[in-house]
């Protein structure tokens, strides 16, 4: 039986650092519709290994590995108060959840970060799947 060499550059090749997948996910969403940045002008995202214990008790979660981000700020309906403009939304993307949900499906890293910012943040704002539908198929 012939084998082929699939390997490429994987022997080489580590997982992307909490820097580099920032850098992607800040990339993916520089690379999103105009019009969807622009509902969420200040959003900050940034990337950690693990949510931390607040976060994992506040959100009931069994395992660091439930969840893939978290949204923090002023949703649709707090958006318009006076207090809304006290920072910056926050996106935080966690590596090692997103890294095993990645070697489990069959999409890109780029993809799958892609859609976890549109939606998150579409979620955010109130978007219906079809508008955020609408903006991913833009994108």
């Amino acid at each position: 039986m012939v084998q082929t060499d699939l390997s490429g550059d994987w022997a080489t090749r580590l997982a992307p650092s909490i820097d580099e997948l920032q850098s992607l996910a800040l990339n993916a969403y520089a690379h999103m519709p105009d019009d969807f940045r622009a509902l969420s002008p200040q959003i900050r995202i940034e990337v950690a290994d693990f949510p931390d214990e607040q976060v994992m008790e506040d959100l009931d979660l069994d395992t660091p590995y439930d969840i893939l981000c978290l949204f923090e700020g002023w949703g649709i309906g707090e958006r318009f108060h006076l207090r809304a403009q006290e920072g910056p939304e926050l996106l935080t993307l966690y590596r090692r959840a997103i890294l095993d949900y990645w070697s489990e499906h069959t999409e890109t890293l780029g993809e799958i970060i892609s859609h976890i910012l549109l939606h998150e943040i579409g979620q955010s704002l109130g978007l219906s799947e079809l508008e955020m539908e609408r903006f991913g198929s833009e994108h």
